[in-house]
């Protein structure tokens, strides 16, 4: 192997094993966090069936942004749709052998680079120009813009240009990392790039905001049931608290005794 794909090879697996570590302690942490009042954002569903579909809008069609602003909703839909299509599409580099005729139909999805495009430019220019967008926003917000940019930019490059990398390297190269059997990449400046930047995003991923992915599933606003006028709500943290202080109270009156 070459010192570029030694070097490559390692990174992978360092910044996988950060996004893994990261991505646990982190959905960890979500689960222990108590939610000590009952704050379902309207319009709320009545029952666990009704938290389930609304979770599933959410999550699929980001039904809360699209009522609150359309022009925002279709930028995230726009790149998140199209990040999804080319995640699927990716998945062929990973395959060791030959490929299922089932990924001859996927192969339209390399179009959907330009819905990432698109998607993220949008929601770039509105973080530059609305002012009260720019007024909140960090500089790791428009550096995660600006990477998903360049990674989307220089995917298309690839695809759509004369600057073509060489695919069954890729093949090789992306299936030996998950069976071990390590070979060599290409060497393109572009296509260095590219893979460079999906391995920082994977490393930072856990500390970035882009923990709203796991997230979502774990805010009150929309995994609570509307039900506070007919079951008390308690949450375990307060449930346990509870507990021990009646134990304590228990404990003190049996010595007074």
């Amino acid at each position: 192997m070459s010192t570029i794909s030694i070097i490559f090879t390692a990174l992978f697996y360092i910044s996988l094993f950060i996004f893994i570590v990261g991505m646990g302690r982190k959905i960890y942490q979500f689960s222990i966090t108590p939610a000590p009042l009952k704050i379902p954002t309207a319009p709320t569903p009545l029952t666990q069936t009704g938290v389930v579909f609304r979770m599933i809008r959410e999550v699929t069609l980001f039904e809360s942004l699209f009522r609150s602003n359309k022009w925002i909703w279709l930028f995230g839909f726009l790149f998140h749709f199209g990040l999804l299509l080319v995640l699927i599409r990716h998945l062929r580099y990973f395959i060791p052998g030959d490929l299922p005729e089932i990924f001859l139909l996927i192969q339209p999805f390399k179009y959907a680079a330009f819905l990432m495009v698109i998607g993220l430019s949008g929601l770039l220019v509105r973080r530059i120009f609305v002012p009260r967008i720019r007024y909140i926003s960090a500089p790791s917000d428009y550096l995660m813009l600006l990477m998903l940019l360049v990674i989307g930019i220089s995917g298309a490059v690839m695809t759509f240009t004369s600057n073509h990398t060489d695919v069954i390297m890729v093949k090789n190269f992306a299936s030996g990392l998950l069976t071990f059997d390590w070979s060599n990449l290409p060497t393109e400046t572009h296509f260095l790039v590219h893979l460079f930047l999906v391995f920082v995003l994977l490393a930072i991923f856990p500390i970035s905001k882009l923990l709203h992915v796991p997230g979502i599933f774990f805010s009150p606003t929309r995994n609570q049931v509307d039900n506070a006028r007919k079951k008390r709500h308690i949450s375990a943290w307060a449930l346990k608290q509870e507990k021990e202080h009646t134990v304590k109270l228990d404990q003190t009156l049996g010595e007074d005794k």
